[in-house]
């Protein structure tokens, strides 16, 4: 037996009728109360009604009565005023400070057993998705509404992010999309890196040379302290000596260039090659936040992101080393990648903020416009016969597995509480 599973027993009333207190009297649960999730008892504001006395208050669960002094609640104000004490098993009569003992109700003849049962088999689980092998026996309307909600989920988690941001900047969205932008183009890899980058180096700075893409490329590159070393390649050398220049004049500091990952990626994707790709970003789009929101199809930012490196890059990977000619660009997989964890949420917490519903239904209608990812996780869902086709189906599922199915947290899942009360 668990806590979290008396909880969700107690909160959703899933217990036999009726329900006495242990010394024999009827209790009638009016209000199961308001789960709390933070310190102090476990739901507030339950009403109960014990003979003809009604009672509002809080409501405390554990597994054992006794677990009331191995959590020091005897020390605490706050759980003083519990109205009922709901345990698995009365092993010991709890009082109030004033020796008046807790109505408790003892819940280990009460609970079905065959819902706890199914419970143990999803919380046993050796497989990465608990309930993989069952999912399929819950109604479909179950889970597109779930999806539905755990893809505004996790948008709404990226939004906090930005918002957090967001103010740091001053409610500057262009340098905090920037600044976004810089991290995801990094990737999972140099996300790190890219974002030191753009913190270091302001907007503002970049906007003073707007018109001047070398100079773009030596403040970012300088920045990025790749081009701190010697080299004898007249790009590289053009370069080191125009970000001299610029360093001295914004008292600039470069980060560490050992920060900067080149191993086990592909050329094609070496942060040299990105960074070349977002100086060209930048020199191309002008009040780009501006721009996107004023896409009604994602088709429409496309443009927005055809974006190509110098041509000195066409024949090189790394400053210094040529290779084989091959023109470089932002691949699409790549703009996808971009919009769904850039793009898409600025657009959605525009809308928060804003107050504008239509640019919260946009970000969902891009979602939709955008093949689905292909991963691990991804695949796993698709051979359970989940829909993948598109970025708002893959987004929910990558929420469901990060958010739920990792942390077992199937009582808090539609899909898990479905399966859960099958056999109730």
């Amino acid at each position: 037996m668990t806590e979290e599973f008396l909880h969700y027993i107690w909160k959703f009333k899933l217990y036999g009728l009726p329900v006495k207190l242990v010394t024999g009297e009827q209790i009638s649960i009016l209000e199961t109360g308001q789960h709390n999730f933070n310190s102090g008892p476990d739901f507030f504001n339950a009403k109960i009604k014990i003979g003809k006395t009604l009672w509002a208050g809080n409501v405390e669960i554990h597994i054992k009565s006794s677990d009331w002094f191995a959590h020091k609640h005897q020390n605490d104000k706050a759980y003083d005023n519990i109205i009922l004490h709901v345990v698995y098993e009365n092993d010991k009569n709890i009082k109030r400070k004033n020796g008046e003992s807790i109505p408790v109700v003892e819940m280990k003849g009460v609970i079905n057993r065959a819902l706890f049962e199914r419970y143990q088999v999803f919380m046993t689980a050796k497989t990465g998705i608990p309930c993989q092998t069952h999912i399929h026996e819950v109604d479909r309307f179950i889970i597109n509404n779930w999806l539905d909600r755990l893809l505004v989920e996790r948008l709404e988690q990226k939004a906090t992010e930005v918002d957090e941001r967001l103010k740091f900047n001053g409610n500057n969205w262009e340098q905090t999309l920037y600044e976004f932008m810089a991290r995801n183009f990094g990737f999972k890899v140099n996300a790190v890196p890219f974002e030191l980058l753009s913190q270091s180096l302001p907007l503002i700075y970049l906007g003073k040379h707007k018109n001047n893409k070398h100079q773009i490329e030596a403040l970012l590159f300088g920045q990025a302290g790749l081009l701190s070393g010697n080299c004898n390649d007249e790009y590289f050398v053009d370069l080191k000596k125009e970000y001299e220049f610029l360093k001295r004049k914004f008292s600039l500091i470069p980060i560490d260039p050992h920060l900067w990952r080149f191993m086990r990626l592909r050329p094609s994707n070496f942060p040299t090659i990105r960074i070349a790709e977002f100086a060209d970003l930048i020199f191309k789009s002008s009040h780009l936040f501006s721009n996107i929101l004023e896409c009604e199809k994602f088709s429409n930012l496309l443009p927005l992101f055809d974006v190509k490196p110098s041509t000195y890059w066409d024949n090189h990977y790394t400053f210094g080393k040529e290779s084989t000619k091959r023109k470089k660009k932002l691949g699409k997989a790549a703009i996808h990648l971009i919009a769904i964890n850039t793009i898409i949420p600025f657009v959605f917490i525009y809308g928060r903020i804003k107050n504008e519903q239509k640019y919260i239904d946009r970000a969902l209608k891009f979602l939709d416009q955008i093949p689905g990812e292909s991963n691990s996780i991804v695949k796993k869902w698709e051979e359970m016969g989940m829909g993948t086709q598109t970025a708002f189906n893959t987004q929910a599922l990558l929420q469901l597995k990060n958010s739920y199915c990792n942390k077992k947290r199937c009582l808090d899942c539609s899909i898990g509480n479905a399966l859960l009360l099958i056999d109730k």
